[in-house]
């Protein structure tokens, strides 16, 4: 019973352990619906979008000088074989959700164009991939 309990107890440990999370957390709750609730193409301003979404994770520039800024938001959680000894020695895998907000502003700094990308995929390291 003991041994028992411990097994579990090291593999609730290192399941949630494993998890891992990047980015800007303000899109951990977004989904499409509900930042296209909130952005409104030619209303936003980038004022809005600062204060509601915070630094963006990168800034660029259009060859006609609108600013783009891109927000983004992983979260990698590894499948249970990943924990097995000597199996994720040369195997593991981990689900992956990733969140992308690209908004592009016009010279007055209003919202002209932004698209809100939902990924899911699984992630493979290893010699057996």
């Amino acid at each position: 019973m003991k041994l028992a309990t411990l097994i579990i107890s090291v593999a609730a440990v290192a399941l949630l352990g494993g998890c891992a999370t990047s980015g800007n957390e303000h899109l951990k709750n977004q989904t499409s619906s509900t930042i296209h609730e909130s952005i409104f193409e030619g209303v936003t301003t980038k004022d809005l979008i600062r204060a509601s979404m915070g630094e963006a994770t990168t800034v660029t520039f259009t060859d006609g000088g609108n600013e783009v800024w891109t927000y983004r938001y992983d979260r990698s959680v590894p499948q249970l074989h990943s924990f097995i000894p000597y199996v994720n020695l040369v195997s593991q895998v981990a689900d992956v959700k990733s969140k992308e907000l690209v908004v592009m502003f016009d010279k007055n700094n209003v919202v002209s164009k932004y698209v809100m990308r939902e990924v899911s995929s699984v992630k493979k390291i290893g010699l057996a991939y």
